[in-house]
């Protein structure tokens, strides 16, 4: 499913649009239209752990986000050779908007409660 960036991402603010394919039951790939970099491993945080955050009302608004809009929430996986130092960013998550094909990364305020490097080991079996 390609979606178009509604905001900028910090440090690739040149890509306009991603795709966002389903690598399994936990991952997805997020990666550059007619591009090979950058790309990106995602993860639903929702099976892995209690995560809940507010979107901005700005962001609402460009999204056109309401209360029967079907969202996607994924955090970025940091992947290293070995899979169990690999590291998730719960702190910045990507939200996905699959109606009208709009997606955005939001910094969250609450810094304290969500890390930007948590290990992947702290949930899930590896």
């Amino acid at each position: 499913m390609v979606f178009d960036v509604d905001t900028p991402l910090l440090g690739f603010e040149n890509f306009k649009q991603f795709e966002l394919e389903k690598i399994d039951d936990i991952f997805m790939r997020l990666k550059a239209i007619d591009k090979e970099e950058p790309s990106f491993t995602l993860i639903n945080p929702f099976i892995l752990r209690d995560y809940e955050f507010d979107i901005p009302t700005s962001i609402q608004d460009s999204m056109q986000i309401n209360d029967s809009s079907n969202l996607l929430i994924l955090n970025m996986v940091i992947i290293t050779t070995q899979m169990e130092k690999s590291t998730i960013n719960f702190a910045a998550p990507m939200i996905f908007n699959t109606d009208n094909k709009k997606m955005v990364q939001i910094i969250l305020s609450d810094s304290n409660k969500y890390s930007i490097s948590e290990p992947i080991s702290g949930y899930l079996n590896i």
